[in-house]
């Protein structure tokens, strides 16, 4: 599978971007996605995953919970991130990545985009 993540920008703090991950090379219904992010001098965290098609769940970490969106077009093969009320701690470098289970854990992960830029100002 591969993956091309797209969508990242400089944005002021209560503003919103979406970002999108394509993907290519294989079914990528059959995957989980999630997104992940990694800011200066700090390790990759989580940010949100959800399920392959055929299921439904959707896990957000606490500090976007309720702010950003994952959801998937699976006729597009693709994956998105609505981010809104951004806030300056958001920004980031985010990186869609693909797995065959559902999870928080960026070693469950076989397959990783590029990443794209988020930057919040004050």
């Amino acid at each position: 599978v591969q993956l091309q993540a797209s969508g990242g920008g400089v944005v002021q703090a209560g503003g919103s971007l979406r970002l999108s991950c394509a993907a290519s090379g294989s079914t990528f219904s059959t995957y989980a996605a999630g997104w992940f992010r990694q800011a200066p001098g700090k390790e990759r965290e989580f940010v949100a995953s959800i399920s392959r098609s055929d299921d439904t769940w959707a896990y957000y970490a606490d500090s976007v919970k309720g702010r950003f969106t994952i959801s998937r077009e699976n006729t597009r093969q693709v994956v998105y991130l609505q981010m809104n009320n951004l806030k300056p701690e958001d920004t980031a470098v985010h990186y869609c990545a693909a797995s065959r289970f559902i999870s928080v854990s960026t070693s469950t992960y076989d397959y990783w985009g590029q990443g794209t830029q988020v930057t919040v100002s004050s």
